[in-house]
């Protein structure tokens, strides 16, 4: 079985104001909690885990920690469906990319946590050179997008999942060797500051970057934001590693 994302824990501070944002502004399902935790996911996957933690402090976006956590929508007609519903109801995107392999949204949760809503092209469609796949930042044209939008947003449907995580990483040799020696991941995509990795041809499960990060030393465990890292991988069932930085790993 290929290892995959299964999903991502956050701390927070505000549990019920995060766990109300990614309910209503991105249409995830709330699947449970016990008031000091929230699941939420898309039918009945949890893809997001909400942990309180009231004294933590606001995380620093100059940290280790997570860049974003990328949302991946069935088909195109569902991320046109939710760019109406973010205009509608007033929620604040930072970008709007076209990658070549995909179409992808950005916005970011109150406490800081980045955020990617998107689809896939299909890989039939990607530009491949061996084990390295060409992706681009090209302007997302949104008008096109949001023709598709023939039917209101009704949630994050049955087969959404976290597509990849992008990280903030403090050196990149550092993190090459935690994601290609200890993940086992192929290194696709690299960028001034950036590199990508994906297992089984996909463009990327997770990337690292320093564009804010570059020299971080060990994350402060008392701050908000990324937790943990979980990956669905039977090989490994119940084993829990850490990235250089500190960032937990633990596989289902």
């Amino acid at each position: 079985m290929t290892p995959d994302i299964d999903h991502v824990a956050l701390t927070v501070r505000d549990l019920p104001g995060m766990t109300a944002f990614y309910r209503d502004a991105l249409g995830l399902a709330q699947l449970g909690g016990d008031g000091e935790t929230a699941r939420l996911g898309a039918g009945d996957s949890t893809l997001l885990e909400l942990r309180r933690d009231g004294a933590a402090r606001p995380r620093d976006p100059r940290e280790a920690g997570l860049f974003h956590t990328a949302f991946l929508l069935p088909d195109r007609a569902y991320l046109a469906r939710w760019l109406r519903h973010a205009a509608e109801n007033g929620t604040r995107l930072s970008g709007a990319s076209d990658h070549g392999v995909s179409e992808a949204l950005y916005l970011d949760d109150p406490e800081g946590n980045g955020i990617e809503i998107y689809w896939d092209r299909s890989p039939d469609q990607w530009q491949r050179s061996g084990d390295r796949i060409e992706m681009f930042t090209h302007r997302l044209d949104l008008n096109d997008l949001l023709a598709l939008a023939d039917t209101p947003w009704q949630g994050a449907p049955q087969g959404s999942s976290v597509g990849h995580v992008h990280l903030q990483v403090g050196d990149l040799d550092q993190a090459d060797a935690f994601l290609a020696g200890d993940l086992g991941l192929t290194r696709t995509f690299d960028a001034p500051g950036g590199a990508w990795y994906g297992w089984n041809g996909y463009h990327h499960h997770l990337a690292g970057n320093t564009w804010n990060s570059r020299g971080a030393g060990m994350r402060d465990k008392g701050m908000t934001g990324l937790a943990e890292v979980v990956i669905r991988d039977l090989g490994r069932a119940s084993q829990t590693i850490t990235d250089p930085w500190g960032t937990p790993f633990r596989f289902l």
